[in-house]
């Protein structure tokens, strides 16, 4: 059974850190592109980062520079290390495919960026 399990949000003060785990399911984890995607109340989805099997990775605009998207492959995780955080970086944080499957999507973990 497919699984993805994010984990690693929280409220955090504009220009904090954190960093968000995506534990998959070792069936997908060494085959698949894996991404992170966010969605901020009334907004659509987005696609945030990805990193394929071989550790390239892509990010979108907005978080270039303070981001960082990695994999550990001995844990079949994900991590998404987000610094210099924003107000506008507020969002539910969810894990997929670069491709996505809607079977695939978990619970999500909610990021707040607030004073």
């Amino acid at each position: 059974q497919v699984q993805l399990v994010e984990s690693g949000g929280g409220l955090v003060q504009p220009g904090g850190s954190l960093r968000l785990s995506c534990a998959a399911s070792a069936s997908i984890f060494s085959v698949h592109v894996l991404a992170w995607y966010r969605q901020a109340p009334g907004k659509q989805r987005e696609l945030v980062a990805h990193i394929d099997t071989s550790g390239s990775t892509n990010y979108a605009d907005s978080v270039k520079g303070r981001f960082t998207i990695s994999r550990d492959n001995a844990k079949n995780t994900v991590y998404l290390q987000m610094n210099s955080l924003e107000p506008g970086d507020t969002a539910r944080y969810y894990c997929n495919g670069l491709r996505v499957r809607p079977s695939w999507w978990g619970q999500g973990t909610q990021v707040t960026v607030s004073s």
